[in-house]
């Protein structure tokens, strides 16, 4: 396969799509086909040229091993395989998670909140973070529980907080 557009940029990534337009899509070759499509519309995507676009974002993945997604003699590869379809896609890798691995993961997140607003979890530690350090969505996720705790313990009045508060706010602009 020969990628026919000389557009330099590579894919411009693109949203994810609503229920009713996203098929059924069972198996990673599945997944992957169908993002080739939705990335690269009318256009032939060689192997080689995804491994080169997934390197120019940072990741690694051999030329042979896409073709052999696309082939359906891979089907259960590894994080860091996930991850760079991810990068070279422009989508959030856990789009080619099997199904029942992202049930897992959201099975997870709903018993850390219920755990959280029961006062069972009330501060979160960064313990045994990789080299990337938190993703970026549960850091933000964990900015926002530590933002809707210090606003429960300044109260509707806004007093309270103080020095103990634990998300401290900068006005937005030029300094004064």
């Amino acid at each position: 396969m020969a990628m026919d557009d000389g557009d330099e940029r590579g894919p411009q990534p693109v949203g994810p799509p609503a229920p009713d337009e996203l098929p059924r899509l069972g198996s990673l070759r599945e997944k992957v086909e169908y993002m080739v499509d939705k990335t690269f519309p009318g256009q032939k995507i060689s192997g080689r040229v995804f491994a080169e676009l997934v390197r120019d974002r940072g990741g690694s993945l051999s030329h042979s091993y896409f073709s052999n997604i696309l082939a359906g003699k891979v089907t259960q590869p590894s994080e860091d395989i996930l991850k760079a379809l991810g990068l070279g896609f422009g989508v959030d890798w856990r789009f080619f998670k099997e199904e029942s691995e992202v049930v897992d993961d959201v099975v997870a997140g709903l018993q850390f909140l219920a755990k959280r607003r029961t006062g069972e979890i009330s501060g979160l530690a960064g313990r045994g973070l990789d080299d990337d350090g938190l993703p970026p969505e549960l850091l933000r996720f964990a900015l926002s529980l530590l933002e809707d705790a210090a606003r429960e313990k300044e109260g509707p009045d806004g007093e309270g907080g103080g020095r103990d508060s634990a998300v401290h706010h900068r006005p937005a602009g030029p300094a004064a």
